[in-house]
């Protein structure tokens, strides 16, 4: 291998860095697993109305499968707030389509949630505190340290937000219409349809702009240091 041909202590380090975007974004977002979480339910509710036009039972099947999924992750002593956050979001649709008697009410609260999750992209990426780097920060252990400590994290931060936020506008403004027009068998594979690709053609674009970005500020560390100094101080001066 010639010189040209070893890899730079700059090459490797930004793909260390890639390596651990992508981790914290299959962290942050639930990977596989977590997907398959958010489909299921929809999936089973529209699949059994299809079949027999059945509000109760679709509604009750999809509440099971959700419960179901908490019961395993919280048996394999595994992260829940994934798998909880369907269980809430089914909920909410069950108890509004049984209020309703309309079967399309069963999708509506996760559209309104997904249109008010939109509007939150996008409203704090004007504002300067982007929602994705609140949501990452932690889970980077850098907390707030991008906003006035790493303008390259706060700039893609802010392109990230707003790549979700208008992502989230379109599939909105496609849902929405077809909750008035469409039946609930339409309503619902559409919906089915697109709930991965925009899913991940955002978590793409954030990969893409924090791959690019200055590495993250180790705030945890930098206390551990703090704190490590701090006490090394009080034993020199107790000598």
């Amino acid at each position: 291998m010639t010189s040209l041909d070893k890899p730079t202590t700059e090459d490797t380090s930004a793909d260390d860095a890639r390596a651990v975007t992508e981790a914290a974004l299959f962290e942050a977002f639930g990977g596989v697993r977590g997907m398959v979480e958010t489909v299921l339910p929809g999936l089973l509710f529209v699949s059994i109305y299809t079949v027999n036009k059945d509000l109760h039972m679709s509604a009750i099947a999809a509440l099971a499968v959700s419960l179901v999924m908490v019961v395993v992750r919280l048996a394999m002593k595994d992260t829940v707030k994934h798998a909880f956050s369907g269980v809430f979001g089914v909920a909410f649709g069950v108890v509004f389509a049984m209020m309703t008697g309309n079967a399309k009410d069963f999708y509506l609260p996760g559209m309104l949630y997904t249109l008010g999750l939109a509007l939150a992209y996008i409203v704090t990426a004007m504002a300067g505190v982007p929602l994705i780097g609140l949501m990452l920060g932690p889970v980077f252990k850098e907390n707030l340290s991008w906003r006035t400590r790493n303008p390259g994290r706060k700039k893609a931060y802010t392109k990230a937000s707003w790549a979700w936020g208008l992502i989230l506008l379109g599939k909105s403004a496609i849902l929405f219409p077809l909750y008035w027009w469409a039946d609930t068998t339409q309503l619902g594979w559409v919906l089915i349809a697109l709930k991965i690709p925009p899913f991940l053609l955002a978590v793409y674009l954030t990969w893409v702009f924090l791959a690019k970005a200055p590495p993250p500020i180790d705030v945890f560390a930098e206390m551990e240091a703090e704190e490590r100094a701090e006490e090394e101080r009080k034993a020199a001066a107790s000598e």
